[in-house]
This record gives C-alpha cells, structure tokens and sequence, in this order.
C-alpha cells in the first residue's frame, strides 16, 4: 500500500493532466473536423478543375469504387466524372493516398474522358522531406508535369531518364526515389483498378 500511496502522491497530476488534454484535444478535434473537411473538398476540386478545365462540373460516381490498398486493406473511393457544358465526359478525377518517405501522401488525380490518358495529380497532403520528397507538390514542376499526358496504365520509375519525355517511364526526383516510387504506387493502384470498375459499370467504351 506504501508503494501504491507514493506513486498516486508522485503521479497524480501528470494523470489528471494527460486525461484533461486528451479531453481537450478531442474537442478540438471535433470542432476542427467539419472544417478540414470542407478544405479539403475545396482543395480537391481546385486541383481537380485546374487538371480538367473543359469541365464545368463535376458528378459523383455511384457506387464507390472499392480499390485494395497496398497495405491489403479495401478502401471505397469517390470518383467525379467531370461534365463539360454539353453534358459530355471531358474527364475523371478522385482522391488517393498511400506511405510516402515521412507520412501518409494524398492526392488528386485526374485523367482524361477515355481513362486513357493522365491530366495530372495534385497533392491535397504530404509532410515529405523539405527540398527533396516535398518536391512532389510543385505544380508545373519537372516532376509533375511527367505525368500530364502519360499513360493511364502501369507506371515505372526510373532513376535517370528524359523527363521531358511523356510516357510511361517517370524519372525519379533526385534525393527522393522513395518519395518518387509511392506517388508512381499510389497511381498504379488506384487508376487501374478504377479503370477496370468503370469499364465493367459500362461507363468507359
């Protein structure tokens, strides 16, 4: 009971304090929750409308689109057909995510009205290296602008290359292959197997 006694005397306010921030924090997180979302919808559809801009709109695909993750987990992904003013399919575009070198990578990915061709990706998160891995998030950069046009299929990254040279080859950015090879994953995984859903839908000719 002695030792008992002397660690509550020793410990009871580091006890009382961590249950009150953690209290707190999950207020916090409550209140911000709703907020961050709405951010995120905006960011998700700025970068969407930049990568297709003959769309005018864009529509929700129902249902989800169940796509296994690299972690072997299934997750259900929103796919938006963007319209042009006629009503026509001038694109796709939907958010992934997957391990990068430092954290957890989101993008937005949008590819042409065929799901033939990229538009781009766009970064709605990342915390990857400063000056290396964050280099990802350059919209018009060497590294992005790989992408634009390439092929809406299987990726392959390479460490030296022409990057000028739209196809299914990215070169990997120097000081972050690790950062590189999961954006190339993260498409890889989630622009066939949503490829393959619209085609069965009847969605794709």
């Amino acid at each position: 009971m002695s030792k008992l006694r002397f660690f509550w005397e020793q410990s009871w306010l580091l006890l009382v304090s961590s249950l009150i921030f953690g209290v707190l924090l999950a207020m916090a997180d409550a209140a911000l929750a709703p907020r961050i979302k709405r951010n995120e919808t905006e960011k998700f559809t700025r970068l969407a409308g930049g990568m297709l801009p003959e769309a005018v709109r864009f529509e929700p695909v129902e249902p989800k689109i169940a796509v296994t993750a690299s972690n072997g987990k299934t997750v259900e992904v929103e796919v938006y057909r963007g319209l042009d003013e006629q009503g026509r399919t001038a694109g796709w575009a939907f958010a992934c995510e997957g391990g990068g070198f430092s954290d957890k990578i989101k993008l937005v990915v949008g590819v042409d009205g065929r799901f033939e061709k990229l538009a781009g990706f766009g970064v709605l998160s990342s915390n990857e290296t400063p000056g290396f891995g964050d280099k990802i998030t350059i919209p018009g950069g060497f590294f992005q602008k790989q992408f634009v046009g390439a092929p809406a299929d299987k990726l392959t990254l390479v460490k030296a290359g022409r990057p000028e040279q739209i196809d299914a080859e990215i070169v990997a950015i120097t000081g972050a292959t690790v950062t590189s090879q999961a954006v190339v994953d993260i498409l890889n995984t989630y622009v066939l197997a949503i490829r393959s859903a619209l085609k069965e839908q009847g969605l794709l000719n």
